[in-house]
């Protein structure tokens, strides 16, 4: 894709792409979109979908400005191929990309495949942060917020993630085996504007090990919570 808009609004990083996918869904599978909006999928209603920020590798930096111009990319993916398959050949049908006001002219499509994962291991290293949200209950078991962001120096932080990856592997019919082992860079804490609110969170690289379809399932998917509104996409 390329753009002439110099920067995008931070309100508008992240928040146009899930509503980009459901529009793209329901001119193409509006069966499949208007399920996914209602009720989810599997067990636990989640959203198997997910997508990076817009990335503009040859834009000049502006300080506490998210910089556009020129050539560059965006990624959507899904474990699923009932997604993947309406959701490219909607995308493959459209010259624009209306970004949150931003026009993004696409110049072209390409499939990823996950890798392999055969030895049973991944490290993930997202380029969007990871959001885990906790119980928000003190050490009575009564609750004190709604809102409890978790950050990856809290000790619940691995906890949350675990749990998160295993409702993926049951939503997707698959084994729930998978361990976060360990949790190395970590980057700057940034909150970004989706629907009501902002969600914090940082980026970060995990180390995983479990079945190696659900690996690869994962890294079409997203780490943490609200993959659909494009946090926790693990880079390619």
């Amino acid at each position: 894709m390329s753009t002439t808009a110099r920067a995008i609004p931070w309100s508008g990083v992240l928040a146009p792409g899930r509503s980009l996918v459901y529009d793209v869904l329901g001119r193409n599978a509006p069966e499949l979109g208007r399920k996914l909006h209602g009720d989810g999928w599997g067990p636990h209603g989640m959203m198997p979908f997910g997508h990076s920020a817009p990335v503009f590798p040859h834009a000049r930096k502006t300080r506490g400005s998210y910089t556009a111009g020129g050539p560059g990319a965006i990624e959507f993916g899904s474990p699923l191929m009932e997604i993947v398959e309406p959701l490219a050949q909607g995308l493959a049908g459209r010259e624009l990309l209306d970004w949150g006001g931003v026009a993004l002219r696409l110049t072209g499509l390409r499939a990823l495949e996950p890798p392999s994962f055969g030895s049973g291991r991944a490290v993930f290293r997202t380029t969007t942060p990871v959001v885990v949200k906790g119980s928000g209950r003190d050490e009575n078991g009564e609750r004190v917020t709604r809102q409890e962001w978790l950050l990856p120096d809290d000790p619940s932080w691995p906890v949350y993630v675990q749990r998160n990856l295993e409702r993926k592997a049951e939503t997707l019919g698959l084994k729930p085996d998978v361990r976060v082992e360990s949790v190395g860079w970590v980057g700057p804490k940034r909150s970004f504007a989706v629907g009501q609110g902002k969600k914090p969170g940082c980026a970060v690289e995990v180390a995983v090990s479990g079945d190696p379809e659900l690996l690869g399932a994962l890294w079409s998917w997203g780490l943490g919570q609200a993959n659909s509104a494009g946090f926790g996409w693990i880079t390619a």
